[in-house]
């Protein structure tokens, strides 16, 4: 059955991130994702908050840019919300944009060198294992974690083009796949995974998290073209939903078709009503995928 979750936007001020995961867990959804977009919330310090309000729902962090992070300060981190939330903290790395990690002296020469040696080195140590490597770009000497997580910890990585999905099939546990890929993008993108997976010689469950961007009310579709206009994909056809929870639920069906086991739904930037988008993500959409 495909998880269904939705988008805790950065765009919100911090202090509304109570009150959404408030209403996410009363409300029985499932997961609520967040961003660490620059220059607007830290992923780790919001994730762990969201967590610490509620006590069922998985937070979802899409993603942490790996050029900002020390890889053992990410998995020192990682555990940290492990441990004290078993089961319910999902982390996702990623390249980050590049004119952001420009903006603050980190943008690397090679992104998805980078990212490679990081999802190794990352998952290595939450597994528990002491690791030494001199990579390109990630350096370890001797470096176990103290209090690795006590289960199985997932590392899920955000990418997009072709040799950064091969390398998430390859080294990550699961995808994270923007809005921007329709179902087709999906299939495509699912069949390159797996050509990265059978490389690596994976035989492990890959878990596929797509965003959906959603609105409702009366001025629904117009929102949602909007945004798709302003992330310059106004002529891709079959992105986003807009109309009622059966209207959005059809585009989650047809993106679960396509190779997605969750589909996380993002609201537009200008959501009126983000308590009202989690209540009815979780009361009125979710109901139509059982």
């Amino acid at each position: 059955m495909t998880t269904l979750g939705a988008v805790f936007r950065p765009q919100l001020a911090p202090e509304r991130l109570r009150a959404v995961s408030r209403v996410a867990e009363e409300a029985g959804l499932e997961e609520l994702w967040l961003w660490e977009d620059c220059f607007l919330e830290g992923g780790v310090s919001t994730a762990a908050a969201a967590l610490a309000w509620t006590e069922r729902l998985r937070v979802g962090i899409g993603l942490l840019p790996v050029p900002l992070r020390n890889v053992a300060v990410t998995a020192m981190e990682a555990a940290s919300l492990h441990r004290m939330f078993p089961g319910r903290a999902i982390v996702g790395v990623g390249h980050g944009v590049q004119d952001w990690m420009g903006q603050v002296g980190a943008r690397a020469e090679s992104p998805v060198t980078l990212l490679r040696e990081y999802l190794l080195a990352l998952r290595a140590l939450l597994a528990g294992e002491r690791v030494t490597t001199e990579g390109r770009y990630v350096r370890l000497d001797d470096v176990a974690l103290d209090w690795p997580p006590a289960r199985r910890a997932e590392v899920l990585a955000g990418v997009t083009g072709p040799r950064s999905l091969r390398i998430a099939g390859e080294a990550a546990d699961g995808t994270i796949l923007t809005m921007t890929n329709s179902p087709d993008a999906v299939r495509r993108a699912c069949r390159i995974i797996e050509e990265g997976r059978a490389a690596a010689g994976r035989t492990d469950p890959h878990k596929v998290v797509v965003y959906l961007l959603a609105a409702t009310g009366p001025d629904a579709a117009e929102r949602v073209r909007a945004e798709l206009r302003a992330e310059g994909v106004a002529d891709v056809t079959d992105l986003g939903a807009a109309g009622d929870a059966e209207a959005v639920a059809k585009a989650v069906r047809r993106l679960a078709e396509a190779g997605a086991d969750t589909v996380v739904l993002q609201p537009t930037a200008d959501e009126p009503d983000p308590e009202g988008f989690v209540r009815f993500t979780a009361e009125q959409v979710r109901p139509l995928l059982d």
